[in-house]
């Protein structure tokens, strides 16, 4: 019974530091490409119109919610919101459950 729950906890902290890894090679994809885009646009037309920044803009909101979901930064929800919840849940059932 130990060694299942020792496989559980390693298998979902590997899930995490995959998680983070793309994460962190996301975020260096967003930065080598906005700064290409950003060259682009000044040797284009020298900023006369910086449309490199709606791409920017664009990535950079799924990059922040990639962030949000690996480092569970979730501000509404916190932390194993969904476990205390499920807890919470089969407790009060149960408690329901006892008095029929």
């Amino acid at each position: 019974m130990e060694t299942s729950d020792k496989d559980r906890k390693y298998y979902k902290a590997k899930d995490k530091v995959e998680a983070i890894k793309k994460f962190y090679t996301s975020l260096m994809s967003y930065v080598f490409f906005i700064a290409f885009l950003a060259g682009l646009n000044y040797w284009v037309n020298e900023w006369s119109y910086p449309w490199f920044l709606w791409a920017a803009f664009g990535w950079g909101i799924g990059l922040i919610f990639h962030a949000i979901k690996v480092f569970s930064l979730n501000p509404f929800f916190g932390r194993d919101w969904e476990e205390r919840k499920i807890k919470e849940y089969m407790e009060e059932d149960e408690k329901q459950n006892r008095w029929k």
